[in-house]
Parts: C-alpha cells; structure tokens; sequence
C-alpha cells in the first residue's frame, strides 16, 4: 500500500482521540519547531496537542501560548516522567502520543505512529531518530541508532519504547501508574515502564515510518557523557526488572560482551607485565574487541566510509563508557536498595 493510501485509510477509520504530550523544562528555544510540525499534521482530527511545562524559568510559557490549539499544563519542577504522567492524567485522548520538544516530527509521523493500534492487541509502539546534522559524532550516533532499529525490525513485538517517539492506549498507561518518577533526569524511564509492560505480555510494536528529527550529541565528549548516563540509570531500570538483563529488543547482545573490554584489557594488561611474556595477553583481548567490532563497521562502512573505518575506536570508547556507567549503577542500586524495588519477570 502506497504512503499515501496508507494515512487516507488511517484518517478515515477515525479509530481512537489522540493526545499528544510534549514534557520541556526551559524549552523556548526549541519547542516551537516541534509545536509547528505537529501543527500541521492534526487540523481537522480528534488530536490534542498538551505541552507539560516542568517549572521552566526562561519564556517556555510564552512561546507555547503563541501557539493556538495548544495546551499548556504547568507543574513545580519535578522531573520529565512526573511531568508525561501529569500531561497523561489530563489527556482526553484515548491514544497518548509522546515525543520531546527537542523533536520535530516528519508529516506523516502521526499517522505512522497510529498505525499499529489497528490491531486492538497493540499496547504501544515506537517511531525513530534521524538527524539533518553532519559531524562524525552524530553520524556515528544515527548509524548506531539504525543498526538497533535493524535488530527491532526483525522482531514481531518489541519491548523498549523511548519516549521521543512513543504512543500507548491510555488505559493501559495508566493502570501502569505510568513512568516511575523515581529516575530523576529523561533517561531509562521509558525504558523501566516498557520492560514492565513486556512482563505483563502485553504487544508492542515498531514503526520504523514514525520519524522525528533530532539533535544528536555533535562531539566524542557529549557522546561518551550521554553513554555514561544511560548506562547508570540502565542499571536501574534493569534492577527493578531483572528479566530484562540477559536480552532486550533493542540492545545487540555483542554490546554487553564489548562491556568487558577495558576490565579484560586491563587484567591482560597486567599479567603481562607480572608474568612478562611480552604483550601477548594484551595483544589477544585487543585482537578479539577488535573482531567483535567487524560486522558493525561493515554495516558501518556502506552507509559512511569515515565512519565505518574509525567505529572500531569510536566502539571502545563506548564500552569505557557504558563500563563506568554500569559500574556507577551497580553503586547506586547497592546504596539505594530500599528505594529500588525488584518486581518480578511474571
């Protein structure tokens, strides 16, 4: 079926009212592009748009307001998963769609991210990133992003929804109570409520055609910051859903292997220098990180050639990361056992 039959027959079915929430804390200078976007897309339909304003201090306010049709719900700081929860409680919509005011979603992406509800099983669905922006950082990010959506592809159902494209039945969402609001900052939340959603048995789809624009870290540092920071609260979430520690939808599993790499490199590292048999242990772990790496910088190299032949360093730099990102969540989760509650897998 062509694109455009496709949302004819979407728009026609009329099948459910539809929320959309966009949580933003000091978001003025960003939200209006999404707000535009979004605009375009729900003249004329039983679609709401609802801006959840977290505590802003600069001109958040004013900027939503200029906006006729949108809705803006204001709360005390309190975080984004507070603030989706509230902006979910407060929708009339019977679908609630979720992205971020960093987001600007392609003409289409509503309708896209409605499509799976056709079949009355679906509890939620998730869209995809791109980015217009052309630094090896972020070039590198968006191949790594597509290499996961090539993993959710191949599966029927999914269980990892990220909110900057998001949609979940609304009656569902709730009796979840929602986001856990115990994560403090936007990351691994929407990751906790879909591996909670996945141990109920409930379906979940991907759609790869919902897409949203977005800014990715444009430097090696802001990278590796956002790989630690989701590593740590990953650990979280894992903790509060162990089921989902040995395989997820989403994460390659020769990912959570490249995590051994700076502990193995350093042990090898220092049996060859107690033992002083040259560098041969050292010389094996490179040589076997550095196989790992092969599928990915092939996958790599025929989208960006740069790219591709530097993803062996850049992945290493990711698996130091992600290293002391584990082991900063491991510390966390230990300190703070009675406020991490472990629910179980069934």
């Amino acid at each position: 079926m062509e694109a455009g039959s496709r949302n004819s027959s979407i728009r026609s079915q009329s099948i459910e009212s539809i929320s959309v929430i966009i949580p933003t804390f000091n978001g003025a200078r960003r939200i209006g592009n999404c707000l535009k976007a979004l605009l375009a897309q729900v003249d004329g339909r039983d679609v709401e748009i609802l801006v959840v304003d977290d505590g802003s201090t600069d001109e958040t306010g004013s900027v939503v307001a200029s906006y006729p049709g949108v809705r803006l719900i204001t709360q005390p700081n309190a975080g984004p998963a507070a603030a989706r929860n509230l902006g979910a409680r407060e929708a009339r919509g019977t679908i609630l769609l979720f992205t971020d005011d960093d987001c600007v979603p392609m003409p289409d992406w509503l309708d896209a991210m409605l499509a799976p509800f056709n079949d009355p099983k679906v509890v939620g669905a998730k869209g995809i990133y791109r980015t217009h922006q052309k630094s090896m950082a972020a070039r590198f990010v968006q191949i790594e992003y597509e290499d996961r959506y090539r993993l959710m592809s191949s599966q029927p159902d999914i269980d990892f929804i990220d909110t900057y494209s998001a949609a979940f039945r609304r009656g569902r969402f709730l009796e979840m109570n929602g986001y856990d609001t115990s994560f403090p900052v936007a990351c691994a939340e929407d990751i906790e409520l879909s591996y909670r959603m996945s141990a109920r048995g409930w379906k979940m789809q991907f759609a790869p055609a919902a897409i949203v624009y977005h800014t990715h870290p444009d430097s090696l540092w802001r990278y590796l910051k956002k790989k630690y920071k989701f590593a740590f609260w990953r650990v979280v979430a894992v903790r509060k859903n162990p089921g989902k520690g040995v395989k997820d939808s989403h994460t390659p599993q020769v990912m959570k292997l490249q995590l051994l790499f700076p502990p193995a490199l350093l042990m090898a590292v220092a049996f060859d220098i107690a033992m002083r048999p040259g560098l041969v242990a050292s010389v094996f772990v490179l040589a076997a990180f550095l196989l790992s790496t092969l599928p990915f910088a092939l996958r790599a190299v025929m989208k960006d050639p740069v790219v591709g032949l530097i993803s062996p360093l850049l992945l290493a730099a990711r698996a130091c990361a992600q290293f002391l990102g584990v082991t900063g969540g491991l510390i966390y989760s230990y300190r703070n056992q009675a406020a991490i509650p472990v629910k179980s897998a069934a």
